[in-house]
């Protein structure tokens, strides 16, 4: 009876005690984990066939936009599938395997947040200095910054488990136990102080140009032709920043727990209950996201309407218009 209830019984005192059977309790929170991951993965499939499909969409903030629907993709898709699978569960598949396993969602979240500074700024320079914006963010200089910021998220997943990779398996209790460690200052600082740092200043200061803005178009009812252009590019842009502020705002409301919790201590036991639910709340912004943009932007709306439709299965459908 003992042997049965060992991950590799073959080893006896040297393996993990298999997990027990998940209680119906477990198995409801497991189905809805399922039921999330799916919908990650589809709304934001959705996301990415819309801005990659249709020509009008192609803008820089879009191309970033698309940058972060792919990460969250890459989350519904692969990431939470797997930690829902293996939680419960021995790991049979090897230390160095278990230690590559999170280097996967490090490097997706972290192209994430990547990706929600290079919206702050984005969008900080369309609304404090909107007459320049259009030369000075391109489409060119967004694609190569979205490059630069999945690479980097790329060295920063290998760099953060380095040492387990040299030695895989130093945390393990028991052969079949998948537990790494993070160093809590160094992630702390690189994955949360400074881009919510900066996210947040950029952000300050968009929100008071737009209420000066906000006023300004206010007192001047009265205005030119070009004036009323001008205006009217203002407002696109103040909608444009409100939108992405309320992806900023819960996006800092899913991050701040995990991170809060590192503040308590310089590491985190990555495999504990406490930090797997701190996990899956991080991974739920990637669910939470598609939603944003299919209440703020029609244009998003419109996209989904010809995708589900098939529309953009007739000739020149990435030529329909969504403005």
């Amino acid at each position: 009876m003992e042997e049965v209830e060992l991950c590799f019984p073959q080893l006896l005192n040297a393996s993990c005690r298999r997990p027990e059977p998940p209680q119906f309790e477990d198995l409801l929170v497991y189905i809805l984990l399922f039921f999330i991951s799916v919908l990650t993965a589809a709304l934001n499939l959705l996301v990415i066939i819309s801005i990659s499909h249709f020509r009008q969409l192609h803008s820089p903030t879009n191309l970033l936009l698309l940058s972060l629907a792919v990460s969250d993709f890459f989350v519904g898709l692969l990431v939470l599938p797997i930690e829902v699978l293996m939680t419960g569960t021995c790991w049979v598949l090897g230390d160095i395997i278990c230690a590559l396993y999170y280097v996967l969602p490090y490097t997706v979240i972290s192209a994430s947040v990547g990706s929600m500074v290079l919206i702050s700024i984005d969008r900080y320079v369309a609304v404090c200095d909107p007459l320049h914006y259009p030369t000075r963010v391109t489409e060119k200089l967004a694609a190569i910054s979205i490059c630069l910021c999945w690479i980097c998220s790329a060295f920063y997943g290998i760099f953060i488990f380095y040492d387990h990779l040299k030695q895989p398996g130093r945390y393990n209790s028991c052969y079949g136990e998948c537990v790494v460690s993070v160093a809590g200052d160094v992630d702390l600082a690189v994955a949360f102080i400074i881009p919510i740092t900066v996210i947040v200043v950029l952000y300050m200061r968009v929100f008071v140009v737009a209420v000066s803005q906000a006023r300004a178009m206010r007192s001047h009812v009265a205005a030119v032709k070009l004036q009323f252009s001008v205006t009217l590019t203002q407002k696109s842009e103040l909608k444009a920043a409100r939108t992405l502020g309320i992806a900023v705002a819960v996006f800092l409301i899913c991050y701040s727990p995990y991170y809060c919790v590192l503040l308590t201590g310089s590491n985190i036991l990555v495999g504990s209950s406490t930090e797997a639910f701190m996990s899956f709340l991080m991974y739920f912004n990637s669910c939470l996201n598609p939603v944003i943009y299919a209440l703020f932007y029609p244009w998003f709306r419109k996209a989904v309407k010809h995708i589900v439709t098939l529309q953009i299965l007739q000739p020149d459908s990435c030529d329909a218009n969504m403005l």
